[in-house]
């Protein structure tokens, strides 16, 4: 079932559930990282990195957000979906719309997160470079995508 919610700004008072969302994505697709990793990370989305982000979101029909992206400097720095709404096209809605209206066209990837790698590559992504470890300097490789210049030229 493909849900198509409106794209809106989450305020600050979401935050606590963005990270919610957050950690049980993480939870559901990325089951090589330590708990202690997650629960570390976690810490730094809710207090650090959505203040540094673009953010949208999507709600259901009961204000509960059912996914969210953020987006600086052209890259999509996050993109997360509640595991409850995977499957809706709502990844692919927030993806979209962080192309089309805040001119995103890269991203980085967990290497070990096959699903979402897979998404990209159907979104019309392709692989850049790749880094042995992650943005905090742990080995839990990560992609670099960009849009192919195919696909961005479709968008405009």
């Amino acid at each position: 079932m493909r849900t198509h919610s409106v794209i809106r700004t989450p305020k600050q008072s979401d935050y606590p559930e963005l990270t919610r969302v957050w950690e049980a994505s993480v939870r559901a697709t990325h089951g090589f990282l330590p708990d202690s990793y997650i629960t570390l990370l976690r810490e730094l989305v809710q207090n650090q990195y959505l203040d540094a982000l673009m953010l949208i979101c999507c709600k259901d029909q009961h204000q509960r957000i059912t996914g969210f992206a953020g987006v600086a400097a052209g890259k999509v720095e996050m993109l997360f979906v509640d595991p409850r709404n995977r499957g809706r096209g709502i990844g692919k809605q927030l993806l979209r719309y962080a192309m089309e209206h805040l001119n995103a066209d890269e991203l980085d990837v967990n290497e070990q997160n096959d699903q979402a790698v897979g998404f990209y590559f159907k979104q019309g992504f392709e692989v850049i470079g790749r880094s042995e470890h992650d943005g905090m300097g742990q080995p839990y490789p990560l992609l670099h995508l960009r849009l192919r210049r195919t696909q961005s030229a479709q968008l405009g």
